[in-house]
């Protein structure tokens, strides 16, 4: 099965694509599909790309890995579908945009409406096994996740860049900090959110970033489902 790159970036990603390491990458992905369960189903692997084209990046919050339970990844990063359980990380994200900026808790853990307004929700892997985590890493799915940091980061307007973890701060080199703006705490996951994402605030320092930058303010709000 061919992946389609959305539309959006296919002018940017389209060399990429045509390279080695993603043509066995490609091969790596179909093979897995033959044998086990993978996550997200095939047409949502490039959902992020899809809701938010390269000219309305405005925002780039960057994860590791698919959530690998039934049913809960569809492409965007922290990102649960309708009707599932949202998970510990995303609980404490919503705990943060309550204390910060008065978020009232949903009852779910979709996050498309974000995307929608212009935040790039990308995790650095892009695909993932049933029950078992990083199982697509260092599968070639690094590499071409970072050419489109890359590409965001060519962007002439300033883009956040949201940063969580030591894993998402690796990616600070690709980021050219003097017209970009780069949030940078913990990780939001129960392993470490006490150890610096809680108080850290970043989705206020995000909507103050976009201000400065004569755009849009992030509508953090979502509306029960």
């Amino acid at each position: 099965m061919t992946l389609i790159i959305p539309v959006g970036w296919q002018d940017q990603l389209v060399d990429e694509i045509q390279k080695p390491y993603f043509q066995k990458l490609q091969q790596f992905v179909d093979s897995e599909r033959q044998q086990h369960t993978i996550f997200p189903p095939e047409e949502q692997v490039f959902a992020a790309l899809d809701i938010t084209p390269l000219d309305r990046v405005n925002v780039l919050i960057l994860g590791q890995d698919p959530y690998h339970d039934v049913g809960q990844a569809h492409g965007l990063c922290f990102s649960v579908q309708p009707g599932i359980k949202t998970p510990p990380s995303l609980v404490n994200i919503y705990k943060e945009l309550a204390s910060d900026v008065g978020f009232r808790i949903p009852n779910h853990g979709y996050l498309t409406p974000w995307a929608e307004q212009g935040i790039l929700m990308l995790n650095a892997v892009l695909t993932v096994r049933v029950h078992t985590a990083n199982s697509h890493k260092n599968k070639g799915w690094e590499t071409f996740t970072d050419a489109i940091i890359e590409k965001v980061n060519e962007k002439e307007s300033p883009v956040v860049f949201v940063l969580w973890g030591a894993y998402a701060q690796k990616k600070v080199k690709l980021i050219d900090a003097q017209r970009h703006v780069i949030i940078q705490s913990a990780h939001p996951s129960p392993l470490s959110a006490r150890n610096g994402f809680f108080g850290s605030r970043p989705f206020s320092a995000i909507n103050t970033a976009l201000r400065n930058a004569d755009k849009p303010e992030i509508d953090w709000q979502l509306s029960d489902l």
